[in-house]
């Protein structure tokens, strides 16, 4: 990893990227509130659609516990616009194509994978809490159950 993963009680770090219609995100908008940041390797890929099918399907429960659901990848605009449209998917998809977001939570890094290696994005969720603060972290997320984990984490906080 280029940076290591931020640890519970950090400040989150402040971001300001466009969604999939190409709307500006910013952390502070949601401040006061949990925010649920999951940065997924690329759009439209199994394990990825899974995630964020998984969120989806969930978003009424997080809204209901207050918290705003947000994914992340260094996927353009436009992919992230087809991958919403495509699988019909309800969550703010962010456009980070710089990298500067990853790299400042540190799910930028060297990965291998079918013994090639390889620049990408470790499949990693942040709880940021109303506070501002990272609350939890999962790192090297399995997809099954994993949006369950993160509604129960939401709703302890």
């Amino acid at each position: 990893m280029t940076e290591s993963l931020l640890k519970v009680g950090a400040k989150a770090p402040e971001f300001a990227l466009p969604d999939q219609s190409g709307d500006l995100v910013e952390l502070s908008q949601f401040a006061g509130k949990p925010v649920v940041l999951f940065f997924y390797p690329k759009a439209s890929t199994p394990g990825c659609t899974l995630e964020a099918r998984d969120f989806t399907a969930k978003l009424g429960d997080f809204e209901a516990a207050g918290a705003v659901v947000i994914g992340v990848s260094k996927d353009s605009v436009k992919k992230q616009s087809n991958f919403a449209k495509k699988e019909e998917l309800a969550t703010a998809l962010l456009s980070d194509a710089e990298g500067t977001v990853c790299e400042d939570y540190g799910v930028w890094g060297e990965k291998k994978m079918y013994g090639k290696t390889f620049m990408g994005i470790a499949r990693t969720t942040y709880l940021i809490g109303p506070d501002g603060k990272i609350a939890q972290v999962w790192d090297k997320v399995k997809v099954d159950g994993h949006a369950d984990d993160v509604l129960a984490a939401v709703r302890a906080l």
